[in-house]
């Protein structure tokens, strides 16, 4: 069947029993059924949709994904289209929390603050729109002092809930990058190096009385990680190798991987030690967002971890780390963020997002708009 994808003007809060499935609760999966009303995980007789054959999982919570950078970069489409193409990539993979990433920096064209405003401002204005959880995530290059002010500025306007740090002037050095085209604009930026840690702290101090979770990317080595640790930018995302992530856990520090790490060949053997030794608490899609289901079976059928322990790192432990109580769980009063997974195929099948379907297809999307005329108006 032809895939559906909805908005909220053509799809309802849903009002009906899933029955049949294998549901992720408690931390273990069961055979019980799922109520949803008014948007939320609720008890009582409701229409029934038989999905016996599924899983029904928690919502995913993305915490940076480059999709719509990549968009922006590999085509010529507007910012708007690239969003609203994100977006529906995103629900069709079960995401129903999505943070866009967007950089700030001085590198390149999509990182300048002027574009970056714009793109928050764009998100902020389609959010209304959109039926998954849609924010920015900015990447901020720690070389920025002198745009300290507009940054904080676009955090509070926006309601940016997540920044991650990143030193492009030490990935150049360390051959990382090579952005031979920028170094003369590298050698300008680098006269700031000296102000770079007053910086860092008076962003620490505003996020901190903002509330704004922060972390720094791509980590070098353990040093850099204890630097940004006792700064109070506690995420680890995508450290370079074990040491950044040993010093993260030691201080009790999330460390985030990319869930394609987990499934490419070149990255298996720093994955699995970090897995192996407790090192890894969530995912982040990167650059697919097909990855972050993926990545969990393949965790599951290598038997590194269980699939209720691997699919938290897609949902319940990314939902705390962006302080959200009311996601990452399936329990009573919480909101409806639900993934339908076919058992057998592990492929995502219906994505119901705040109680409201935002992807559908499948043999799930039989199920649902045969199951009634009260289920299919909410369906279609």
């Amino acid at each position: 069947m032809e895939q559906r994808l909805f908005s909220p003007q053509k799809s309802r809060r849903l009002s009906l029993r899933l029955t049949g499935v294998e549901v992720l609760r408690d931390g273990k999966m069961q055979r019980r059924s799922v109520a949803i009303q008014n948007g939320r995980v609720t008890k009582g007789p409701l229409p029934e949709v038989d999905l016996s054959g599924y899983f029904v999982m928690p919502g995913i919570v993305d915490l940076c994904g480059l999709g719509f950078q990549n968009r922006m970069t590999a085509s010529d489409m507007s910012m708007q289209s690239a969003l609203l193409t994100t977006a529906r990539d995103a629900a069709a993979n079960g995401i129903t929390t999505a943070r866009i990433a967007q950089g700030w920096g001085w590198e390149a064209e999509h990182s300048d603050p002027d574009v970056a405003r714009t793109v928050l401002a764009l998100i902020e204005h389609m959010r209304p729109s959109s039926l998954i959880d849609m924010r920015a995530v900015l990447l901020c290059d720690t070389h920025t002092t002198t745009i300290r002010d507009a940054l904080l500025a676009s955090v509070r306007r926006h309601g940016v809930d997540l920044v991650l740090f990143t030193d492009l002037l030490k990935r150049i050095e360390l051959g990382k990058l090579d952005r031979r085209p920028l170094m003369e604009k590298a050698a300008s930026v680098a006269a700031e190096k000296r102000d770079v840690p007053r910086h860092l702290c008076r962003l620490a101090e505003a996020f901190d009385l903002l509330g704004t979770v922060y972390g720094s990317l791509d980590d070098p080595d353990g040093e850099t990680r204890e630097t940004y640790s006792m700064l109070g930018a506690k995420l680890c995302a995508r450290p370079d190798n074990r040491k950044p992530a040993a010093l993260a856990k030691a201080v009790g520090d999330p460390v985030i991987l990319p869930a394609s790490d987990i499934l490419r060949s070149d990255q298996a053997a720093l994955t699995t030690d970090l897995l192996r030794s407790g090192l890894c608490q969530a995912l982040m899609s990167e650059h697919h967002y097909a990855d972050l289901v993926r990545a969990v079976f393949k965790i599951v059928d290598d038997g590194r971890m269980s699939l209720p322990r691997a699919w938290a790192l897609i949902s319940q432990t990314p939902a705390e780390i962006l302080r959200l109580p009311d996601r990452g769980h399936i329990d009573y009063g919480r909101r409806a963020d639900l993934v339908v997974v076919h058992a057998t195929t592990k492929k995502v099948e219906a994505t119901i997002a705040d109680g409201r379907i935002a992807y559908l297809a499948g043999g799930a999307a039989q199920r649902f708009l045969a199951a009634g005329s009260e289920v299919a108006l909410a369906a279609e």
